[in-house]
């Protein structure tokens, strides 16, 4: 909406006639109403997703695995691809789910967790570390008969983890990311930060690309000197919590909450290639290097499919379900979905046609 239209829908009262477009009798006031709400309900669908080249049967839901006691909003997955086993941290319900994708059910319930965020099965040592954002604890288990074997408290919040080249990296507290060694279960330094890291990504290079929205930036640094080397700050979008890497092409992909919108950046540079509106409330999103796709999952209750970055799937989920996990070698993809209005929660299986 230009200036000159905004001037022209002005009403300051009483009873003269503003622009000679509205009048202060009731009748007319209930139209300028009427016009207002139009015109902002159209410019909110023109700010939503473009829904124009969208294809046919691209992804598909295949089955729903119930986790029917399981309340509460529901956080990050991790998957072992030798045992088809998914690790699932239940947040809200201060559990860790354990589902065979083979066969569909739920097999262990981890317990005394204290808002489980981040969780990575690590394959080398059979073990699963789940991250506690209530207590800043990462408790390390016994990918067997999981039993504790071992903890290590970061002090608070501790959220996002990834395992890159035998080394942990989890996010935590007001600004940090620990660099833990997963064998000795023991930190071996810290990436300061000015604020709570959302998502993060590393690259073959050593570099680290973490979301920073309470500074409303993208910060990079390099892993071997656990420092910070460039802070690039947001453009004309904020809430940047989802990330995702082209490790091969130097892409990075950045959803941001405010507004709603994947960014195609140049690793190299906070250059931004490209942009196009998605679902809202996104915190997951994938980059598939085979097929060229990029996932997207959001609270607003949709899974967003791009090629590059035109949408090509806007399928309806479940409000809330924000969080989701790509399993390349499967082409499937597994969507978090909380109990919500009388449905229990649940686990999505989405399948890519070939």
């Amino acid at each position: 909406m230009n200036k000159n239209t905004l001037a022209s829908l002005e009403y300051r009262g009483g009873n003269e006639t503003k622009h000679g477009m509205f009048c202060a009798n009731p009748r007319q006031k209930n139209m300028r109403t009427m016009i207002l709400i139009a015109i902002i309900l159209l410019l909110s669908c023109q700010n939503g997703p473009d829904t124009t080249h969208l294809e046919k049967d691209l992804v598909h839901l295949g089955t729903k695995i119930p986790l029917s006691d399981v309340d509460g909003r529901i956080d990050h997955l991790s998957y072992d691809q030798a045992g088809h086993r998914l690790f699932v941290a239940a947040f809200g319900n201060n559990t860790v789910e354990v589902v065979d994708l083979a066969t569909r059910t739920r097999i262990h319930t981890i317990t005394g967790l204290s808002e489980p965020q981040g969780v990575c099965y690590i394959p080398a040592t059979g073990r699963l570390v789940v991250a506690n954002g209530g207590n800043g604890v990462c408790v390390f288990y016994d990918g067997t008969n999981y039993s504790e074997v071992g903890r290590v408290s970061l002090g608070g919040d501790a959220d996002n983890v990834r395992l890159d080249r035998g080394r942990l990296y989890v996010g935590y507290g007001g600004g940090a990311i620990a660099v833990i060694d997963p064998a000795a279960m023991k930190v071996l330094g810290d990436l300061s930060l000015k604020g709570h890291p959302e998502s993060f990504q590393l690259n073959d290079s050593g570099r680290i690309f973490i979301n920073v929205p309470d500074k409303n930036e993208i910060v990079v640094g390099v892993t071997g000197k656990v420092a910070a080397t460039a802070e690039w700050k947001n453009k004309g979008a904020s809430a940047n919590f989802p990330m995702a890497l082209d490790k091969k092409d130097g892409r990075l992909f950045v959803v941001y909450r405010h507004p709603a919108q994947l960014r195609m950046l140049d690793c190299r540079s906070d250059a931004v290639l490209a942009s196009s509106s998605c679902v809202g409330d996104a915190d997951d999103v994938f980059y598939d290097a085979r097929s060229g796709l990029i996932f997207v999952t959001g609270g607003d209750g949709y899974l967003d499919v791009f090629r590059g970055t035109t949408l090509v799937n806007h399928l309806a989920t479940r409000k809330g379900a924000r969080t989701s996990l790509w399993l390349p070698d499967q082409r499937k993809l597994i969507l978090a979905v909380p109990a919500r209005g009388g449905e229990p929660a649940a686990l999505w299986v989405y399948a890519l046609h070939p």
